[in-house]
């Protein structure tokens, strides 16, 4: 069977973009699995290759701010600000559509999720392109998100038509969603940008912490982000005696613990820099998913900065309430 080249041709990737394909591209948050979002046929591709539920709507990415008036009926004050004082960059807005965004691309919702990637070569192939590029994350429905080449090569390599090589995420967690409801400033998904700068540019924003079957918006299901073993989350006062320690990992945020193996466990920042933390959060999941064990112990992390989104991410892939 046939893999995806890797590489970084921007040229190659953008004709095959033209033609209907589906490449693997960098951003600074993950990995999204992209095509033509205005190619309805195209479109439906990523989410047969995903395996991905047709109510979960997808992210579409643009190079720029003057972008946006392309595909979306009106920015609010507030978000614009908020896009121009941080972007491009870990932002998604979720926006009133125009026509010529394909209802399979929104779930046949009115609003389109919509960003700038703050990477250079992706940024370099939407200015190649006359169109934006509809992008989850590329990998497996439900999966941990790809953060590297690679991690894309080894699960969806077979089914694209090319990979773009970005080197490693930088961010490491996927974007936050925000948008308007009635008077509110509403974040639909903690991410990569936190709560504290965006209250920062805007003031007071309304917190959705509660997933859903049938999300408003990309990356709100309940069961998300998770690998494929056992995964319990990790508390002090746990009986240690009824776990298998072979066949138990931990992943934690600063230190290790007693009860697991020492070459089982990883640690997401030994000095405790939430940035670090979410960059790495992926990676460990995914290197601790593919050690010779049954379970894995997470440790939530403070519920402050970026420790907010590891957190959601965290839960979800314990499918935790």
């Amino acid at each position: 069977m046939k893999t995806a080249q890797v590489g970084k041709d921007i040229e190659k990737a953008a004709e095959m973009l033209r033609n209907g394909g589906l490449v693997g591209i960098p951003t600074e948050t993950v990995y999204g699995l992209a095509a033509n979002a205005l190619d309805e046929k195209a479109v439906t591709r990523i989410f047969k290759v995903k395996n991905r539920p047709s109510f979960d709507p997808l992210i579409i990415h643009v190079a720029s701010l003057a972008d946006f008036q392309l595909y979306v009926k009106e920015i609010p004050v507030n978000l614009l600000k908020l896009a121009e004082k941080t972007g491009p960059g870990p932002l998604t807005l979720l926006l009133p559509k125009k026509d010529i965004i394909p209802d399979i691309v929104t779930s046949g919702l009115e609003r389109v999720a919509i960003r700038i990637p703050n990477h250079p070569l992706t940024l370099e192939l939407l200015r190649q392109l006359d169109f934006p590029l509809a992008a989850p994350s590329a990998n497996p429905f439900g999966y941990i998100s790809p953060t590297r080449p690679e991690h894309v090569v080894a699960q969806l390599g077979d089914q694209l038509d090319y990979v773009i090589d970005g080197g490693a995420s930088e961010v490491g967690i996927e974007s936050t969603i925000i948008g308007i409801e009635g008077d509110k400033t509403v974040i639909y998904r903690k991410g990569g940008l936190s709560i504290e700068q965006i209250e920062k540019e805007i003031g007071k924003v309304y917190v959705l912490d509660h997933s859903t079957s049938n999300p408003e918006a990309p990356g709100m299901l309940k069961s998300h982000y998770a690998p494929n073993k056992k995964v319990m989350v990790y508390s002090p006062n746990m009986h240690f005696e009824l776990i298998d320690s072979a066949k138990t990992g931990f992943l934690g945020f600063k230190e290790t613990i007693a009860g697991v193996r020492a070459e089982n466990q990883f640690i997401l920042s030994a000095s405790g820099d939430y940035s670090e933390a979410a960059r790495k959060l992926f990676y460990g999941l995914r290197w601790l998913d593919g050690l010779d064990i049954d379970t894995i112990l997470i440790e939530l992390v403070p519920e402050e900065n970026l420790g907010r989104a590891i957190n959601d991410r965290l839960r979800r892939a314990a499918a935790m309430d």
